[in-house]
């Protein structure tokens, strides 16, 4: 029974971040090109306490923030319509707080879509670099 009461907590520590939304695909694209110049190598997991806030980057790409300055782009696989007009997402975490490429899953909108790659952002260099809002 603890391992359900831990697999329910984990699916309840979801990303329920503020409301973003990409007005227009040239938007989402510019974002995306802007954060993909300071990608760091692709990790299978990352450790989180809360999430700050997000952004949709297309139809297969959104960047969450677990802290002011970290900041991961996550790839979900082909097949996950609408992902780039959500109005909010979650992160499902099948180990407590840690999100794995190999287990989770973004959430919306009653769907959810297999991470496919979770990449660092190199949130710092960029803020210093004068490309991050």
């Amino acid at each position: 029974m603890n391992m359900l009461r831990l697999s329910c907590a984990a699916l309840v520590a979801v990303l329920a971040c503020t409301t973003a939304h990409a007005d227009t695909r040239e938007v989402a694209q510019k974002h995306f090109d802007e954060y993909a110049a300071y990608l760091k190598s692709p990790v299978d997991e990352f450790h989180f306490w809360s999430f700050d806030h997000w952004q949709p980057l297309g139809a297969t790409h959104v960047a969450v923030w677990v802290a002011v300055n970290q900041a991961y782009m996550l790839t979900v696989e082909d097949g996950c319509p609408n992902l780039e007009w959500a109005s909010d997402i979650g992160v499902t975490s099948q180990a407590p707080h840690v999100v794995s490429r190999c287990f989770d899953y973004v959430t919306f909108d009653h769907q959810r879509c297999h991470i496919a790659q979770i990449q660092p952002i190199d949130y710092a260099r960029m803020k210093a670099d004068g490309k991050a809002d």
